[in-house]
């Protein structure tokens, strides 16, 4: 129903900061709560943060408050991940994901229905 493009990765320097995006299209953007997961090599996918459909609520995990922001702009059908403090261990593939059912919680990734293809981000040290 929805298709979902992640953008803005790319290889950055340890404390720099990156802005990836997400493109939704094909579906009612306001109507979906939103997540970003990543998936480092050799580990399983991580969920990092969710936001409510207004953009009103927003969830982190633990491992990433303080650093990343979570937003969307509906008018856009846009979501962002503003990420700063970049460290090494940041390095994967960031993944968005969409669910447009009522309930559930953002950090079980079996809510979501739809996912983007990912953006690798790589940070040197």
């Amino acid at each position: 129903q929805v298709q979902l493009v992640e953008s803005g990765g790319g290889l950055v320097q340890a404390g720099g900061s990156l802005r990836l995006s997400c493109a939704a299209s094909g579906g009612t953007f306001c109507r979906y709560k939103m997540g970003w997961f990543r998936q480092a090599p050799g580990k399983e996918r991580e969920w990092i943060a969710g936001i409510s459909r207004t953009g009103g609520s927003q969830y982190y995990a633990d491992s990433v408050k303080g650093r990343f922001t979570i937003s969307r702009d509906n008018t856009k059908n846009t979501m962002y991940l503003q990420i700063n403090s970049l460290n090494p261990e940041d390095t994967a593939v960031y993944y968005c994901a969409g669910d447009s059912d009522i309930g559930g919680s953002y950090y079980d990734e079996g809510v979501y229905d739809y996912w983007g293809q990912g953006t690798q981000v790589t940070v040197s040290s």
